[in-house]
């Protein structure tokens, strides 16, 4: 059974002039709205399909069919700053702090993926998500989607560069 995927798909290239939107448009694009933020180029999908995997791929090979375009992040990011914590757990910054710290709560928050000697440190939803027991197993399996299709994605437009050597040992871990 299809059910509506709601989905950002962040777009590298000449992506809002007429003849690319157009193109786009005659690729199956006509469930997506396109625009700019901050010279950012973006589609906000609106895509029926059986599957979230589904409707992402359908949706890349529409744009990546366009010349020049390539799609190179998906949103909803996975990883989210103590403040949007506190937004989608509607509680105050300051309760997530004591959450995190360990000062209240059950204790065992997740660990921060990034900037862990920063203010500015980042977690992973679907972790907090799963700590929190906010989540269903779908939304944790979407989320882990989101970000595996994400570290793809820049492991595509990151390994070129690399030399060979290198190149080997990311070969190695993504496996």
């Amino acid at each position: 059974m299809k059910r509506k995927h709601e989905f950002t798909l962040i777009i590298d290239g000449p992506l809002l002039e007429d003849d690319v939107l157009d193109a786009l448009f005659e690729r199956g694009c006509d469930d997506a709205s396109f625009g700019a933020v901050d010279d950012v180029d973006f589609g906000d999908f609106h895509r029926e399909a059986r599957s979230l995997s589904e409707a992402i791929r359908s949706a890349m090979r529409a744009v990546e069919s366009v010349e020049e375009l390539r799609v190179v992040r998906i949103e909803p990011e996975d990883l989210v700053t103590m403040a949007e914590i506190a937004d989608r757990l509607g509680r105050s910054r300051e309760s997530v702090r004591l959450l995190v710290g360990g000062e209240r709560g059950p204790g065992g928050f997740p660990a921060p993926v990034s900037h862990l000697r920063s203010r500015s440190r980042l977690w992973r939803w679907a972790d907090v998500a799963a700590w929190a027991e906010l989540a269903t197993p779908e939304q944790l399996r979407e989320a882990g989607l989101i970000a595996a299709l994400n570290a793809a994605l820049e492991l595509r437009r990151h390994r070129p560069g690399l030399a060979r050597s290198e190149r080997s040992l990311v070969d190695a871990l993504s496996g």
